[in-house]
């Protein structure tokens, strides 16, 4: 939460008004997160580097214009292997699997931080933000 040093009032209220925001806009901005820095089992990066970027990216632009598809997880949507541009690109299949997996164990812990950032705001957070919370963490924790 870069904001959190420059934000002058409480940050539920913050979040208030971009939910806000968000409920008088026809097309919301989708929003897409990744992890360049994932590693292998020997501790090496997967993602071969900056080179390679375009390759998710036109993904990323794919999606938005509703051409490709996605796989479901508890943590949201990611890509299938068949709908990148994997041509020419040096990472084994199992590689490849690693970087897109939703490992159960770590999204756990990292929900557990996400509880703890929100926490001190409770009191001015919006419902549907608890609301998004919660779906997420019965999702990740049911099935670990």
């Amino acid at each position: 939460m870069a904001m959190l040093p420059f934000c002058g009032y409480n940050l539920g209220t913050y979040f208030r008004h971009w939910l806000n925001m968000g409920n008088r806009l026809i097309h919301l901005p989708k929003i897409f997160s990744v992890n360049w820095f994932r590693v292998d089992d020997r501790g090496r990066f997967i993602w071969p580097g900056f080179g390679e970027n375009m390759r998710v990216l036109k993904w990323i632009i794919d999606r938005v214009h509703n051409r490709i598809g996605a796989r479901e997880t508890p943590a949201g949507l990611a890509p299938r292997l068949q709908d990148l541009e994997l041509e020419g690109i040096d990472v084994s299949k199992k590689n490849l699997l690693k970087l897109f997996e939703v490992n159960r164990e770590e999204w756990g812990a990292e929900v557990d931080e996400i509880k703890n950032f929100l926490l001190p705001y409770r009191g001015h957070l919006p419902p549907d933000l608890w609301e998004e919370y919660n779906s997420m963490e019965r999702e990740i924790k049911a099935q670990k």
